[in-house]
């Protein structure tokens, strides 16, 4: 959009996630043991990564001629995490890889 707070927030919110995708996937990469999806902090930088993407498509998506592929892409970014979840929870392979903390859960 053309409001320049929506903007500057934008830009303030993408900055404050690119800052924490590299402190965090520093973080994975000196202490990480194993598959970082098991890991908390793996998780959490992965969600720090769509939200990084998704933010910078909807930001400049107002006026653009792409605007309605950008949108589809948002969509499909936001969606990402509950599609994978459903795979893996259906996939009994994967499952088996699963921490002990992650069977109880559901």
């Amino acid at each position: 959009s053309d409001n320049g707070f929506w903007r500057s927030l934008c830009d303030l919110h993408s900055a404050g996630c690119i800052v924490g995708t590299i402190a965090l996937a520093c973080s994975l990469f000196v202490y990480a043991q194993g598959n970082i999806l098991h890991q908390e902090e793996g998780r959490e930088l992965f969600g720090l990564v769509i939200i990084t993407i998704w933010m910078s498509l909807c930001r400049s998506s107002a006026k653009s001629p792409l605007g309605g592929v950008r949108l589809i892409a948002a969509i499909v970014v936001t969606l990402f995490p509950f599609v994978s979840w459903l795979y893996i929870y259906v996939n009994k392979e994967m499952r088996a890889s699963w921490p002990t903390h992650c069977k109880t859960v559901i």
